[in-house]
């Protein structure tokens, strides 16, 4: 059975459980960079994960708007809460009634124009009530408490064959263009070969410019915008279900966790600018060969960071850390499993490495880590079975 996503019911998070053994080794392979070193375990003190609150139930996605340190909660279920004390407080949107939240749908991503203090423009995904991929852009009022719901616009609609692997991961690159994160398509292995179809959007990272005109233009410079049969709206393919990426607000860098089928879970890595890349699935998982075809004539860029089924069974991307409150993670991208609770980080840079666990240093493990959160001041959070932790110093 293909394993998925965190599945989480409204409600109390009902979390499924999948059907992979976990921990059945007494000496499970390490996690490996991709120059195949070992991740080094070694505990240093210097930080811990602090909890903050419960109370966030089905919340898949922790954001800040620029500028302002306010975090906003995206619930599975449709909403989105503004945090206080880490609580939510005030519903900032309610789109409960135009979403589906079977398996893996729901409202799954949230991004901020990057002149929202100004021009007051947000942007979100979820699955709509025919279970397709639905961007809509909305204005919050003048005081930017809550949206107006009679600002809402359609960007873009995705079709999407089945309910697992929507992706859902919005948000603005350093060029003010839109990414979106689609996974490919759903069922197990990628049986219509979406990922490596350029003339799918499935199983993708889409660049959009949301300022030029309605609903959207495509970018001069995105790599198949003249190229035949290929959607021009693609800037990266050959993903499987990418559950969440960022960019790294000091190097500009683009970070990717990757969802595996059933033994490989994985970590890419996009220097800034580099664009058109083949991340290789369903041809590899992982650096593992899967069996499917490569789009003729291209190559496929391996992970920077994988782990096996033996460490986990769901990755969940973070950030690469850029705060000043604990010096020792300063410049390391954080990642997580969903499955086992454990967390790895590995340096930023040219060349990523350095990978290392981190469970032992934050003092705990974070099982039903479904997303990692980034403030205004580039201070990490994350949210595991509805309750929220922030990294912090010693």
């Amino acid at each position: 059975m293909t394993r998925s996503r965190a599945l989480i019911t409204t409600g109390a998070v009902a979390l499924a459980v999948a059907a992979v053994a976990i921990g059945a080794s007494d000496g499970p392979p390490s996690a490996t960079t991709a120059a195949g070193s070992t991740a080094r375990e070694t505990a240093t003190a210097g930080y811990r994960l602090v909890r903050v609150s419960g109370g966030l139930g089905d919340t898949l996605f922790l954001t800040a708007a620029p500028g302002r340190t306010t975090l906003y909660a995206v619930q599975k279920s449709g909403r989105i809460r503004v945090l206080r004390n880490g609580r939510p407080g005030a519903v900032f949107l309610d789109v409960r009634s135009q979403v589906s939240g079977g398996g893996e749908q729901g409202l799954l991503g949230l991004a901020f124009h990057p002149g929202f203090a100004r021009n007051r423009r947000f942007f979100v995904n979820f699955t709509d009530r025919s279970g397709d991929t639905r961007i809509v852009e909305y204005r919050a009022n003048a005081r930017r408490t809550r949206a107006v719901p009679s600002t809402a616009r359609t960007v873009m609609t995705i079709d999407q064959p089945y309910e697992n692997h929507n992706g859902g991961m919005i948000a603005f690159g350093p060029d003010r263009k839109l990414y979106i994160g689609t996974g490919d398509g759903g069922s197990g292995g990628d049986p219509q070969n979406r990922a490596q179809n350029l003339s799918s959007p499935l199983g993708k990272i889409l660049r959009i410019d949301v300022d030029a005109r309605r609903p959207y233009a495509i970018p001069g410079n995105n790599p198949f915008r003249t190229t035949r049969g290929a959607r021009a709206e693609v800037w990266h393919y050959g993903l499987r279900n990418p559950w969440r990426f960022s960019f790294d607000r000091v190097r500009g860098d683009l970070w990717i966790g990757d969802v595996g089928q059933g033994e490989v879970e994985e970590v890419d890595f996009v220097r800034r600018g580099a664009k058109g890349l083949n991340f290789g699935w369903n041809a590899f998982e992982g650096r593992r060969s899967y069996g499917g075809a490569l789009r003729a004539g291209s190559r496929p860029t391996m992970p920077v960071a994988q782990y096996t089924h033996a460490k986990g069974v769901s990755i969940t991307g973070g950030y690469v850390y850029r705060g000043r409150s604990i010096p020792a993670l300063r410049g390391r991208y954080l990642f997580a499993d969903w499955g086992t609770g454990r967390v790895w980080s590995i340096g930023a840079g040219p060349r990523p490495r350095g990978l290392r666990e981190e469970t032992a240093r934050l003092g705990r493990t974070v099982v039903g880590a479904t997303t990692f959160g980034e403030d205004a001041k580039g201070e990490l959070y994350i949210v595991a079975n509805g309750t929220l932790y922030r990294f912090a110093r010693r």
